[in-house]
């Protein structure tokens, strides 16, 4: 209870790990021309599922509206269990557009020397890391009510995995 101010109770909650300790910057294949997938169709039931987790991740500063990208993705929706639908975003052109690289040699470079080494599981198994500024486009998503990218990322999957696993609701 001491030290309660230090856990996150909701996404809103969230601020996400500092940009100088780490900052998620896309290496985008040089030869890879941008891909706009075609806008998905969708029903009012999926309709009204996207835009309810847009209001939540734009309330939790995730994400921002965003004009003219050159990389829009299509979200995809799934039905759970429990009814509900999960919103994921297809980011298989980016993916693709992206060296493989399931552990970064940065991170293996950076544990030189260091006595200990973190891996944190967190609220919902998000690791929220800001993405560069100059990468936010990339992760457009378009929506029937604009067009949308991440400001936040959450991490904690291989990076060739969580390009293709991005919204969860």
């Amino acid at each position: 209870m001491e030290n309660s101010d230090v856990f996150v109770w909701c996404h809103t909650d969230m601020s996400g790990i500092d940009p100088e300790v780490i900052c998620l910057k896309l290496s985008i294949k040089a030869d890879t021309k941008p891909v706009t997938q075609k806008a998905r169709r969708m029903n009012e039931e999926r309709s009204r599922a996207i835009s309810g987790e847009v209001d939540r991740l734009l309330q939790a500063s995730f994400i921002r509206e965003t004009f003219y990208p050159d990389w829009v993705s299509d979200p995809v929706l799934v039905k759970k269990k429990n009814g509900k639908w999960r919103v994921c975003i297809d980011f298989t052109n980016l993916n693709e557009a992206c060296p493989k690289d399931s552990y970064p040699p940065q991170l293996v470079e950076e544990m030189a020397g260091h006595e200990h080494l973190s891996f944190m599981d967190v609220n919902s198994g998000y690791n929220q890391i800001k993405m560069h500024p100059q990468d936010e486009h990339k992760t457009a998503f378009t929506t029937g009510r604009g067009i949308y990218c991440f400001r936040l990322k959450n991490v904690g999957l291989p990076f060739s995995e969580w390009l293709t696993k991005s919204l969860r609701t």
